[in-house]
């Protein structure tokens, strides 16, 4: 962090400065780095570079930094452009750090600041100049790139032990508007209806003390048909809510206003927001839409054109199950819970796909999806699958009779039959699905 404070003090006093274009912004992991960035004298330079702090953590990786300019949101829309990201952070899927944003990198801060200078990624630092200096002359990566010893002298001037002290030592003391909270005496919780950040979930409603056991699929329409490395940042309900979106209809029907959206993730609490929120990536892609991208999906009884979550509920209502189909690298990144818990909500009974990242697999179990892989060397275009068709998986009737990694068969309304692996990996998987998730499974075992 100090070395780009360095990079953005010699590129100004080169004369150099952040492109007009690039959105900026500084989100540090800890309030220590702004106190030693402070106490070197670097913010100064980082501010004067468009670095201002806008909040800690997983803000910018996480796609809360704020909008992009309007002019430059609507160049990249209307002409199709792959807008890059360089981010410090630690994950770089499409569409992450922005929704705008295609293409994301990974570097080191200094490297931050010097491609936000430059102002492209399309850059050869070794040859090609980063800008103009006041003097008119060209500004090259080795005339802003701070030595090891100009590194080596800040961080033993500005990074003081009483910083990381004072910082954690009123870390359990929260702050003035935490502390002043009403906290209910109940040990039970007290639901708020009106609430649209925490809504009592649906996982446990109906629930019996006996086990619903084994349930394949029958009859199921297919909600997403997708190829390869489908991540949970295409699945979960990540970042800010789009204003089309039907999260933001969820929320406006509540009277919350468009500036009080808020994220996805600070409202996690809420089912309601997150299922909506559940495949809502405006990068999907998804072959029922013939190339389109987009968080929409083919209602397939009436053919229409809808967002995921409504053609969801469609189905929902009418009773009918589906289910998705996937290629390889199904759920790979982020092993965040919601990327189960969404589908599990929407109604989605299996994934059917060529391979599984390990946590997702597991966390679909959880979620009581059946997750099904083809067998090597076919996939879902190979077996003439459009997604059209409806879906039944033949299970066994006993959880006993269920082996982890079985052969099921898979049959379609128009006569087309296959075979699949069920990937119930473990036995503790397979009591899992046998009570309809984990949770439904811990609920009964405490009790008893």
């Amino acid at each position: 962090m100090l070395g780009a404070g360095l990079v953005a003090k010699k590129a100004c006093e080169l004369g150099l400065l952040v492109k007009p274009w690039i959105k900026t912004s500084l989100a540090p992991g800890s309030g220590v780095v702004t106190k030693y960035l402070l106490q070197s004298g670097l913010q100064e330079y980082l501010n004067k570079q468009g670095f201002h702090i806008v909040g800690y953590g997983c803000t910018t990786c996480i796609g809360n930094s704020g909008e992009l300019d309007e002019s430059v949101a609507s160049a990249i829309s209307e002409n199709d452009i792959i807008a890059a990201a360089v981010l410090s952070g630690n994950r770089n899927f499409e569409g992450r750090v922005h929704a705008l944003t295609r293409a994301n990198y990974l570097a080191s801060p200094p490297l931050v600041v010097a491609y936000a200078l430059a102002g492209t990624v399309d850059i050869d630092f070794d040859k090609e100049p980063i800008g103009t200096g006041k003097d008119g002359k060209s500004i090259f990566f080795k005339d802003i790139w701070p030595s090891s010893e100009e590194v080596a002298e800040a961080v033993q001037s500005s990074v003081l032990p009483d910083m990381f002290r004072s910082t954690y030592q009123a870390i359990t003391k929260g702050n003035p508007m935490w502390n002043q909270l009403q906290v209910p005496s109940s040990t039970l919780y007290t639901w708020d209806p009106n609430s649209t950040y925490i809504h009592e979930p649906p996982y446990f409603k109906n629930m019996t003390m006996e086990p619903p056991g084994v349930h394949g699929v029958k009859d199921a329409y297919c909600l997403l048909n997708f190829g390869d490395s489908i991540t949970t940042d295409h699945i979960s309900p990540a970042g800010s809510i789009h204003k089309d979106s039907p999260a933001a209809k969820f929320l406006l029907d509540r009277g919350v206003e468009r500036k009080d959206f808020n994220s996805y993730g600070s409202r996690r609490g809420n089912d309601e927001v997150m299922a909506r929120g559940t495949f809502a990536n405006i990068r999907l892609v998804n072959k029922l839409l013939n190339g389109e991208v987009g968080p929409k999906t083919i209602h397939v009884p009436t053919g229409e054109k809808l967002y995921v979550f409504d053609a969801a509920m469609r189905y929902k209502d009418a009773g009918h199950d589906t289910i998705v189909l996937a290629g390889a690298e199904y759920g790979s990144g982020s092993s965040r819970d919601w990327a189960a818990k969404g589908p599990m909500l929407l109604g989605v009974k299996a994934v059917i796909a060529k391979s599984f990242e390990r946590i997702h697999r597991s966390n679909l179990v959880g979620m009581g999806i059946i997750p099904l892989c083809f067998k090597s060397g076919e996939d879902a275009d190979t077996l003439g699958l459009t997604g059209h068709e409806r879906y039944t998986i033949d299970l066994p009737n006993k959880i006993s009779d269920i082996r982890p990694g079985q052969d099921v068969t898979v049959t379609t309304n128009n006569g087309k039959s296959f075979t699949c692996a069920v990937r119930f990996d473990t036995e503790v998987e397979l009591a899992y699905f046998n009570n309809g998730g984990i949770l439904p499974y811990v609920i009964r075992n405490l009790i008893k």
